[in-house]
């Protein structure tokens, strides 16, 4: 009982590490990378579509995504729904070819990025908190009910607690490399 409690708690904060992995992702840095484009969704036949199940996307150098639209009368949909998203990126179209370049980031920016990271990264630490907060309910009611012992309960919470300090030093590893990533000229 207290070892199904202790492996959901440490599948749920995996998952949250993802989460976070996936936020840091959408962070841009001065390069380009395809993830950049992950939440652009572009109208495809009056269907909200990924922009990645409608084009290919690529790195043509460190500051350029090249973007190949399955089909051609797909650009000018591409193009509008880079500009309306709130990335900041301004597409243009060379035939069949969409390149975005990336802007150089400014020390302001920078700082906003890391400010942004941290953000997502305190996010992430709750949410493993939180999920330490109801593992140990599992284990108090499991102690309410009798079915463990109060040695067990504590041996339970010292494991739970020992998982939680590890995931949340991989969510500060996460952030410190992020912040590195950023700080890069």
């Amino acid at each position: 009982m207290i070892n199904e409690i202790k492996t959901d708690a440490e599948q749920r904060m995996k998952k949250s590490l993802e989460s976070l992995t996936t936020a840091f992702a959408k962070i841009r840095t001065g390069r380009a990378h395809p993830s950049i484009l992950d939440g652009v969704s572009v109208d495809y036949y009056g269907t909200p579509t990924p922009l990645s199940q409608v084009a290919n996307v690529n790195v043509e150098d460190a500051r350029t995504l090249s973007i190949q639209p399955w089909e051609r009368s797909m650009i000018q949909a591409i193009e509008k729904a880079i500009m309306t998203s709130d990335l900041g990126l301004n597409p243009s179209t060379a035939g069949t070819v969409i390149r975005v370049p990336m802007p150089a980031l400014t020390e302001e920016t920078r700082k906003n990025f890391i400010r942004q990271a941290r953000s997502e990264a305190e996010n992430g630490k709750i949410a493993i908190r939180n999920i330490r907060r109801d593992a140990n309910g599992s284990v108090k009611d499991l102690l309410k009910e009798k079915e463990i012992t109060e040695d067990e309960e504590r041996r339970a919470e010292d494991d739970i607690q020992k998982l939680t300090d590890k995931y949340v030093a991989e969510a500060d590893t996460l952030l410190a490399a992020k912040e590195k990533d950023l700080m890069q000229v």
